[in-house]
């Protein structure tokens, strides 16, 4: 999915409708960006109901997203065919934790790319048992490998830098995703990508890319990797310009460590779901933002030392567990090794705490029994619910304040670095 030596953009974009779907993926495919296509499915199909997907479209209801199932791969192969997916590829993102007939309607479709993870697609969207959804995506796996029709290989996205989109510090999303990659390795898959979710505080997101890429290069051989960058997927700004300011750091945090793909937000995000036109507006904004930074510039002296142990540690820890990756995530969750903050999924121990400290950064206020140390900056472990929900404000706060908007125009210097919010341009390369 890389371009041509140029950030590839992506939206998250799904309609109920084939003809809306296949309009948007054309507008998106038009855009002044370098792009890719997302068909993203209805929340009925994403969790296994089919059959009410099915009823609501027969009854003319606009879903969420678009019914894959409900439709059929006629469809959808009709849907996408006038894409050439060998210049602009569509990838399917779907949210389950038992993905395996989507994804056998989606090969059957001619969709080759997807996304997700045992446990990404699990803990934070399911009460799936973990081992269950583990059992389905290890077949799901195992179906994508063997996919030998058009646009094969098969390219599958670990979510595992998205655990519930925020609050969770760096080395965990790190380690998930390094344990995902290695898991759809075992079971075929050799092309995938790794995610990461902007946080709280650019240098520290800097550190955790590094860390990220530097562990990859080192556990994931045999693999074909690329490392995709969320923009920030918690509460966002109301303001125009602070929208386009956070997503404008995210374009620029892509562009400042090497990745290769970016997936945007608009400036409708703190509203509604987003329009055609706003998802297009969005992809030429951050591809015109990562246009204008140049990988290199900025603080990037950190090598995410820190992350990057941590992370090592986790990784480690839970491939003691068992020889087999998915046997191992199983254990490791069950014994707290493995720890996601604030997820109340059943078989997640819900120990660990994280806080946000006074630059912004994300740090572990306890850490439960995973094998890592906890240094909260003041010493306090506990988290009232007044802190969480100041926790999750955080960004909205501070790309709304009257600070940070007069600063439009300018490149900040210190750890809450961001763009200027300006208009988008259409100066990129149309197709």
């Amino acid at each position: 999915m890389a371009g041509r030596g140029e950030l590839v953009v992506q939206s998250r974009m799904g309609f109920s409708d084939p003809a809306r779907m296949a309009e948007g993926l054309r507008a998106v495919r038009d855009a002044g960006a370098e792009t890719v296509g997302t068909i993203t499915l209805d929340s009925f199909t994403r969790t296994g109901d089919r059959h009410r997907a099915r009823e609501e479209l027969l009854r003319g209801t606009p879903l969420n997203g678009f019914p894959l199932l409900a439709h059929g791969a006629a469809t959808t192969r009709e849907l996408i065919a006038e894409f050439d997916q060998s210049v602009f590829p569509v990838q399917l993102r779907h949210g389950s934790a038992r993905p395996y007939e989507i994804f056998r309607e989606m090969l059957a479709a001619g969709i080759a790319a997807t996304e997700g993870g045992p446990v990404s697609y699990c803990l934070p969207y399911s009460r799936e048992p973990l081992a269950a959804a583990v059992a389905e995506w290890s077949r799901s796996c195992e179906l994508l490998a063997a996919y030998d029709g058009p646009g094969g290989p098969a390219h599958l996205e670990t979510f595992g830098g998205c655990m519930l989109g925020q609050l969770c510090p760096p080395s965990l999303l790190i380690a998930l995703n390094i344990l995902e990659g290695l898991f759809f390795l075992q079971h075929g898959v050799r092309d995938i990508s790794l995610s990461y979710a902007q946080q709280t505080n650019h240098r520290q997101d800097i550190e955790a890319i590094t860390a990220l890429r530097r562990l990859a290069g080192e556990r994931l051989g045999g693999a074909s990797w690329h490392v995709t960058v969320y923009t920030f997927m918690g509460l966002y700004p109301v303001s125009r310009e602070g929208a386009l300011a956070l997503l404008g750091e995210s374009a620029r945090l892509a562009a400042l460590t090497g990745c290769e793909r970016l997936i945007v937000k608009t400036v409708a995000e703190a509203f509604r779901i987003p329009t055609v036109k706003e998802n297009v507006q969005a992809l030429e904004w951050a591809a015109m933002t990562a246009r204008r930074t140049t990988p290199g510039d900025g603080d990037t002296r950190d090598n995410g030392d820190d992350a990057y142990q941590e992370a090592g540690a986790l990784i480690d820890a839970v491939l003691e567990q068992s020889s087999s990756v998915g046997a191992a995530l199983v254990r490791a969750f069950r014994r707290g090794l493995l720890d996601v903050p604030y997820c109340l999924h059943p078989d997640n121990a819900n120990q660990a705490r994280t806080v946000i400290d006074s630059a912004g950064r994300l740090r572990w206020a306890a850490t439960g029994d995973m094998p890592i140390a906890a240094r909260p900056p003041d010493g306090t472990t506990r988290v009232s619910a007044a802190d969480l929900l100041d926790m999750l404000a955080y960004n909205r706060r501070r790309f709304d304040s009257p600070d940070h908007l007069h600063e439009k125009g300018r490149h900040h210097d210190d750890d809450g670095a961001s763009a200027a919010a300006q208009r988008p341009d259409r100066t990129g390369p149309s197709r």
